[in-house]
């Protein structure tokens, strides 16, 4: 049996795309799958959670918001650990 980690490290979080399906978001929130689908259907989310056709999308950013973490720091943080083109050449 496959043990699920329901909790996401900073450096998970930073690493997310620009919007995750709900059960990704819901481990930012240590949330359970379906914990998360009964919060999103009553509009109780912890974030803002977007409505496409029958499936559900969470901005990055909504999450990050939420937890508290800084967009900008975030992003900084982010920039530095990518390398410049220079650096790689």
């Amino acid at each position: 049996m496959a043990v699920i980690q329901l909790e996401m490290t900073i450096d998970e979080l930073l690493a997310l795309p620009v919007s995750v399906d709900l059960t990704t978001a819901g481990r930012a929130f240590g949330l359970g799958r379906t914990k998360a689908f009964e919060l999103a259907s009553h509009d109780e989310f912890p974030c803002r959670v977007l409505r496409v056709g029958k499936k559900y999308r969470v901005p990055r950013s909504a999450i990050l918001e939420a937890l508290g973490i800084d967009l900008a720091l975030a992003d900084r943080r982010k920039s530095r650990a990518k390398p410049s083109r220079r650096q790689l050449a």
